[in-house]
């Protein structure tokens, strides 16, 4: 898998769709062409110390080429965003936790939200205060 490496790349991915889970956050954005998918990485001062941040990034790297190599559908910008939980979360908790965002940025059940409740349409204007 190609990596994103410019910061254009970065900042559009990060207009696009997005899930946050306990381990890591994901951002992915469709390229509109059917180019084999690329990834990028990102650890903030946040997380921890450089020694840290780095085991961040090796650990998403990992999960990464477990999860994203069989699922990841060519078109697609990929990023992810470590947390402070990165460093903590048990492997297969971080594994489950990329395999959830990645179906819910696909629109896959499983996702965020309640699919049997709709999405309201207003803005809440005709509802009663109080």
């Amino acid at each position: 898998m190609d990596r994103l490496r410019n910061r254009r790349d970065f900042l559009a991915a990060a207009r696009a769709r997005k899930r946050a889970e306990a381990g890591l956050v994901l951002q992915a954005r469709p390229r509109g062409d059917e180019a084999p998918p690329r990834i990028g990485y990102t650890v903030t001062k946040k997380v921890g110390c450089a020694v840290e941040r780095n085991r961040a990034k090796r650990r998403l790297r990992a999960a990464a080429a477990e999860v994203l190599s069989l699922t990841a559908k060519d078109g697609y910008d990929y990023v992810l965003i470590g947390r402070q939980a990165t460093l903590t979360r048990s492997w297969p908790d971080l594994l489950n936790d990329l395999s959830r965002a990645l179906a819910s940025v696909h629109g896959k059940r499983g996702g965020a939200g309640n699919p049997s409740r709709p999405k309201r349409s207003d803005s809440g204007k005709d509802r009663p205060h109080g």
